[in-house]
This record gives structure tokens, C-alpha cells and sequence, in this order.
């Protein structure tokens, strides 16, 4: 997953965390104790903890669901084309992009794409409607080179639910079809459309998102708004929205990364 808009920082499949920025638009049981005790306790107590390890599991095993929220147009998107620059946080350059959009109706495609430096590409096309409310209809992203851990090519269809997911493992290449029950807020390829759409004085806004590793689930991002933070394009200055996205995983899955401190990274963006 590559988060990047016209200015903001990012953390991704990319081996360094980069900033964008565009030349147009504003865009610890630690420790261990020895138990003591006598025979006649040992049932109970092995009980007791048969009985702790149960409902641990069913904690577990408690689907977590946070409540997602579709996100009501106030800014609609029209025509845009900016070029990009994508950089490490030194402001190395480390690749050229380009960012296309063109609307028809309610109905809005863009592309974008970025060329590393190392011959990497990512390239990803979003088509979405935006009739009342942002509605992703289909998104495609391909990410190879060796800027990211795999090649990968990720197909999602919003209205059937089919996500397609082409990646190679051990140098065979490797195909995964699911059907997912995609909530109408699936955020993939347009949330910094949202972003420019939430409401800044809610404490938090909660979209889907889809992910492959390279299986696709479903996961949610928690967008906290942190106030607004000076920035200069030129000699200009301006200001922008900070906001902290945070990744929610959901049930088994989550539970453990949570245990495991795997949860992933929180994102900032500007």
C-alpha cells in the first residue's frame, strides 16, 4: 500500500519512508514466578487456568468491528494533472511521478504513478463515483521492483466484491480471487479525496480498506485530525490539515498483532 498525495509522509511498502511533494497543487507475562503448591491444589488450579485460557480465547475470537462511516461530498473532484516528486525524509529524490484526473457526471477516474530511481514503478488507476457520498467503483494497483518486497498487482472490484491479487513467490507467479463483502466506504485509491472531505472538528473518521499480504482482507483506518502545520511551495507559504491514520485490524488476526506488538505503524499525514 503506497499513501501519498501532493505533500504528505508516508509509511508503505517502500524500504525508507518518503515524503511527496508536488510543484502544483497544496496539495511487555515479563518475568517469570515459581509456583509452590500442594498436590491436592493442582487440579483446581490446572482448572483455573483451563478456565482463564477459555476465555481468553473467546476474547479472542470476538470479531471486532469498528463502525465505518461513508463520507459525504463537500468538495467534489474535478480535473486535475500535477507532476510529482517523491523523496526520503533527507529530501533525496527517489522518484518522478505524474497524477491524472478527469470527471464525467459523478463518475471520476485517476491514475497515478511514480518511476524510482532503481527502475521500480507503481502505477495505480481509481474509478469512483461521488453522488452524495465518495463510493469507491474499482481500483487497480501494480508495485514492482525493488523498492517493494514483492511484485504485485491488486484488482478490486467494488460492486461485485472481487478482488484480484497477481503477486510472485519464490519466482513463480501466483494468482488469489476472493469475493469480500465490501462496505460501501472502502477507501482504497481515493482517501486523500476524503481526507480533503471529513469533517475536521470529528475527533476521528473510520473507513474500509482493502489489503493484500497478498491475501485481501478487510481492515479499517482511524483518521485522527492533529491540528494544521505550516508549509511552503516556492516562496509561498500555506497551511495543511495534519491528520494520524491509524490501521485497525480486526478479530483473530488483530487480537494477535496487538499481543505481538505487530500491530502496523501508525501513518502522518499532511
Amino acid at each position: 500500500m503506497l499513501w501519498l498525495h501532493f505533500r504528505l509522509c508516508i509509511s508503505s511498502p517502500l524500504k525508507k519512508r518518503t515524503r511527496a511533494d508536488n510543484g502544483r497543487n497544496n496539495l511487555k507475562f515479563s518475568g517469570s514466578k515459581r509456583l509452590s503448591f500442594h498436590k491436592k491444589n493442582a487440579s483446581a488450579i490446572r482448572s483455573s487456568k483451563a478456565t482463564k485460557f477459555v476465555l481468553l480465547l473467546a476474547c479472542l475470537l470476538q470479531p471486532t468491528v469498528l463502525p465505518a462511516e461513508s463520507v459525504v461530498v463537500r468538495h467534489p473532484e474535478g480535473v486535475s494533472h500535477g507532476f510529482l516528486v517523491l523523496r526520503t525524509l533527507n529530501g533525496k529524490p527517489i522518484a518522478d511521478g505524474e497524477s491524472t484526473q478527469v470527471a464525467q457526471g459523478d463518475r471520476v477516474t485517476n491514475r497515478m504513478w511514480f518511476r524510482f530511481t532503481d527502475g521500480s514503478i507503481y502505477d495505480e488507476t481509481t474509478v469512483f463515483s461521488q453522488r452524495g457520498t465518495f463510493k469507491l467503483l474499482s481500483d487497480h494497483v501494480l508495485q514492482k521492483g525493488p523498492a517493494f518486497r514483492r511484485p504485485l498487482e491488486t484488482t478490486i472490484d467494488a460492486n461485485s466484491g472481487q478482488v484480484t491479487v497477481r503477486y510472485t513467490d519464490d519466482a513463480k507467479e501466483k494468482v488469489l480471487t476472493e469475493r469480500l463483502e465490501l462496505p460501501p466506504d472502502v477507501a482504497n485509491g481515493i482517501l486523500f479525496a476524503l481526507l480533503k472531505n471529513v469533517q475536521r472538528s470529528a475527533p476521528r473518521t473510520t473507513v474500509s480498506y482493502v489489503v493484500a499480504t497478498p491475501k485481501p482482507r478487510l481492515v479499517n483506518l482511524e483518521v485522527i485530525p492533529q491540528g494544521q502545520e505550516p508549509f511552503s511551495i516556492g516562496r509561498h507559504t500555506h497551511r495543511a490539515m495534519r491528520y494520524v491514520v491509524k490501521v485497525k485490524i480486526g478479530g483473530v488476526a488483530g487480537a494477535i498483532a496487538s499481543l505481538l506488538g505487530k500491530q502496523p505503524p501508525n501513518n502522518q499525514v499532511s
